[in-house]
């Protein structure tokens, strides 16, 4: 396994480890009815979903620049917090956090997630003897990683070469080479395999790919 290269493996949380497409589909379709604004597929959804959330929502059609994107915005993640358990964990997911940290690995998640909420959930899932740390945003609109990666990667004592980024996103790409991490980007998350590719990095489809 590729995890046997490095010091640490950092992690994305929603999308990556984490199987919530379908829900955050659902939740952002009823707004779009509410809001009169055209529902979406899950094709659709992975082709303009992006970070920061703020130019997913304007794309969407809503308006970004007047204040509504502070009320929508939190009216998702309200939403989503409700019916989080509806959405499950990838089912490698487990099998792979065991067998990196069997190898000695550590294991940290760096996510977008509100750090209360992640700090919530990875216990639930009985997750957090696998981690070293958990880096979240300060709230609930979305933002970039990238700050927090380089405190993470700071805290961690990691040089270049010794880091490895999974994710689902083009941002989580974005991160790697900004804190100087190799990264490797999935394609059951939250953009599509097309998108993904844009980047020049390496591509795979599950966790189990990993093993």
């Amino acid at each position: 396994m590729q995890a046997r290269n490095y010091k640490h493996i950092i992690w994305d949380w929603n999308g990556t480890l984490f199987d919530d497409i379908t829900l955050c589909v659902d939740i952002m379709n009823g707004m779009l009815r509410k809001y009169n604004l055209e529902e979406m597929s899950e094709e659709k959804y992975k082709n303009i979903f992006t970070v920061p959330v703020i130019d997913y929502y304007a794309t969407l059609g809503f308006n970004v620049n007047d204040g509504t994107f502070e009320v929508v915005g939190k009216e998702f993640i309200d939403n989503y917090e409700i019916r989080r358990n509806e959405a499950k964990l990838y089912p490698q997911s487990v099998d792979v956090l065991k067998e990196i940290k069997n190898m000695g690995v550590g294991q940290s998640i760096l996510s977008g997630y509100f750090q209360d909420t992640l700090n919530e959930i990875i216990p639930y899932y009985n997750l957090d003897p696998y981690f070293d740390k958990l880096i979240g945003l300060g709230n609930v609109y979305g933002g970039s990683k990238i700050g927090n990666g380089k405190f993470l990667i700071k805290e961690l004592g990691c040089t270049e070469g010794e880091t490895l980024l999974i994710g689902d996103t083009i941002h989580d790409y974005e991160v790697a080479n900004a804190i100087g991490a190799d990264c490797i980007l999935i394609t059951h998350g939250h953009q599509s395999k097309d998108r993904l590719m844009q980047s020049n990095t390496k591509i795979i489809h599950n966790l189990t790919d990993l093993l």
